[in-house]
């Protein structure tokens, strides 16, 4: 799901504009596949008019914007109509008159007094958005845009490079956009006095480009990567504390993450990326670098088992925890390419386990991974995972479902597991039947008691059905206690990233239980896009019966955990904070804050097969572990309070990375101390089974 680009596009995006008859851009998917358009008109009346549709997955927004420009660049009034990726309604105005301004959307409202040039920053707005932002910022001698009903917008140039159409030339240049959102927003304008949009792409999924000129996304693409690369780099440098030698954390209470326990104070050593002991604290042995605990929590790295993730997403994850993520489906080679630099170090990122995604051809596909048409096609899919050391694959909506066995079954016979979304026409039951090893998303649990061979998933019904009915199961009858007795006998594992779905209930200007506790923590445009609703919520009756489904989603995860089903933590929205989140709805699903943080820690491990070299604190595996200023086996809300990361032999300070992105921090920092000599006694390596043994 896309609901993390929705949303920063939401929180950067102006509206749209340029002095032109009409302007035409083309949204290209998958290697240059039309899955869109944006056309900006400006007629003789001084209003210029947008039209944009981007359709991916069988879903995407459809919106209608009107506006008038002041001479300054800025808008005077402006209009939004239509809906959003999920079908919730879109419908937002502002005016200005003289230094009064005012706003009205479905999510907020509010007017101001505003003295000179400023940008309204819309909820709901189109990519045209840049071509205002880009005009007005060129008026402005400081190069800095303030912005209502907050913040301040700036860009700077990083690259500029050559396009050609074949018939005629142009030069452009790659903006950087900062002071909106948690990381730069890239940009492609064109090279003038009054520059406007030419590209607007985000590597890997989608290329918005002006009509005519689709055969230079690509090559922009590449360089805007090589531009990003640039600022990531320093990013890292700037945030990485590289640990030199052995690094001994001292007194801190260990979560036993194999028995899902807390245990007494100890002194973990540490050397080279890899836990050298554990034991009691206070004792005989050298170290370089020291981490006094304080008598914090010492936590494995969390996982995060449903990402789809990108360049810039390492910053939330590790400053939350999360040293480890599953990606869930990506362009395959962006992918390889965020996967090799995490190698490297250059990025800051998480480790990063790949499942490979494979999709069936029809009007309605995902454009991840491989899209298939047959049992030969998808067969070379996984032989290329396979290859590339994947140890699962996704299917997904439009996969075939006449070859899914064949498909399983050859997966199977390579050494890979098989999990994703049910393919249309096909109930849970007989995808595990068929050979799943894992469902990915509790909506598609659910759809298993309200889909029959005609129901087509690959719409939005399969959000809308299950909202609208599992409110009326009965799950102590006899067919839903069969088929969690189904899942649990099977071992099927089970991913259900619950926070993802809370958007369900959310009316509009409401902030969901998954975000509230971290709004007051974010810049206020983020808190503004947190509030904006994703579903089609009508009236009061539908509000309350979409939260009763939701709620009982909730409770059938604690049903199946109970049952022996397996659980893993995955996310499939706002890097690590909706793991942070994740947690607690398992917490008010009836497990216990200890049990809830062995789902994220071991049964990541287990269940990505790399509990060899992760997952719990024991001798011989990687060092990624999270230090809590406060006790999350008792309150599972502490989990945001990380006052330290270790990844391998690099530190991480949380409060040093959310200052960075603009969040106010959660917790206060325990950094490394200078080199001394301490020591260690009886160390726990005897009696604890290494990594060879599992």
């Amino acid at each position: 799901m896309k609901r993390v680009l929705a949303l920063s596009l939401a929180m950067v995006l102006a509206s749209p504009a340029f002095a032109a008859e009409t302007l035409r851009y083309v949204a290209l998917v998958d290697n240059g596949k039309e899955a869109g358009h944006q056309v900006v008109t400006t007629g003789d009346d001084g209003v210029t008019r947008v039209d944009f549709v981007f359709k991916d997955n069988g879903r995407g927004p459809e919106l209608k914007e009107e506006f008038k420009l002041a001479p300054d660049g800025t808008f005077t009034s402006y209009h939004v109509t239509g809906t959003t990726t999920f079908g919730a309604p879109v419908d937002e105005s502002f005016g200005r008159d003289g230094n009064k301004v005012w706003w009205k959307s479905t999510s907020d409202h509010g007017e101001q007094t505003v003295d000179g040039t400023a940008l309204y920053s819309p909820l709901g707005g189109s990519p045209a958005g840049f071509s205002v932002a880009f005009a007005a910022l060129a008026r402005r001698p400081d190069g800095k845009l303030p912005l209502i009903p907050s913040g301040t917008m700036s860009t700077r140039k990083v690259a500029e490079a050559d396009v050609s159409n074949g018939k005629e030339s142009r030069k452009v240049q790659l903006l950087a956009i900062t002071g909106v959102g948690l990381t730069p927003t890239f940009a492609w304008a064109t090279e003038e006095d009054t520059p406007r949009l030419f590209a607007f792409i985000v590597p890997g999924f989608v290329q918005l480009v002006e009509e005519g000129w689709g055969n230079s996304a690509a090559a922009l693409e590449t360089r805007q990567k090589q531009a990003e690369t640039e600022t990531l780099v320093a990013f890292q440098k700037r945030l990485a504390h590289p640990l030199d030698g052995s690094t001994l954390i001292r007194n801190a209470r260990v979560f036993d993450s194999e028995h899902a326990k807390l245990g007494p104070a100890s002194d973990v050593l540490v050397r080279d990326g890899r836990i050298v002991s554990v034991g009691k604290t206070g004792g005989a042995a050298k170290a370089d670098n020291v981490i006094d605990a304080g008598g914090r929590v010492l936590l494995p790295g969390l996982f995060d088992m449903h990402t789809h993730i990108g360049r810039w997403d390492g910053g939330l994850n590790i400053a939350t925890g999360v040293t480890t993520v599953r990606d869930m489906g990506n362009d395959n080679a962006t992918l390889q390419q965020i996967i090799a630099e995490e190698k490297a170090g250059t990025l800051l990122a998480t480790r990063i386990v790949p499942a490979g995604f494979i999709e069936g051809e029809s009007p309605m596909s995902a454009r991840n991974g491989f899209v298939i048409k047959n049992l030969d096609e998808a067969k070379k899919a996984v032989d290329w995972y396979a290859e590339h050391g994947y140890p699962q694959v996704k299917i997904y909506n439009s996969f075939p479902k006449d070859i899914l066995r064949e498909t399983a079954a050859y997966a199977h016979s390579k050494g890979l597991r098989v999990s994703g979304h049910i393919p249309a026409f096909l109930r849970a039951e007989e995808a595990v039947e068929r050979g799943y090893d894992e469902i990915q998303h509790i909506n598609q649990v659910m759809l298993n008691f309200l889909v029959d061979d005609k129901t087509d998933t690959r719409t939005l019904v399969r959000f809308y059905l299950p909202a609208e009915k599992v409110a009326d199961m009965d799950f102590d009858s006899k067919p839903y206690q069969d088929f969690i007795a189904m899942l649990a006998k099977k071992q099927i594992v089970v991913d259900p990233t619950l926070s993802t779905f809370e958007y369900w209930r959310q009316r509009p200007g409401d902030m969901t239980e998954s975000y509230a506790p971290i709004a007051d923590h974010m810049p206020p445009d983020v808190q503004r896009g947190l509030r904006v609703a994703e579903m089609k919520i009508p009236d009061e009756a539908t509000a309350q019966r979409y939260d009763k489904s939701f709620r009982k989603m909730v409770d059938f995860v604690g049903r199946m955990y109970r049952a022996g089903v397996p659980i893993v933590a995955g996310t499939d929205a706002l890097p690590g904070f909706t793991v942070q989140s994740e947690l607690e709805w398992y917490v008010r699903a009836g497990l216990t804050p200890s049990q809830v943080l062995q789902i994220a820690t071991w049964n990541g491990a287990k269940y990505t097969r790399t509990l060899d070299d992760r997952g719990s604190i024991t001798p011989g595996k990687l060092s990624d572990l999270v230090l809590i200023d406060g006790d999350p086996t008792t309150d599972i809300s502490d989990i945001r309070k990380v006052a330290m990361v270790l990844k391998g032999d690099t530190v991480y300070y949380p409060s040093e990375i959310f200052d960075a992105m603009g969040i106010k921090p959660f917790a206060t920092p325990v950094k490394v101390t200078a080199p001394e000599n301490v020591f260690l006694s009886s160390p726990r390596t005897a009696g604890r089974r290494g990594p060879k043994d599992r």
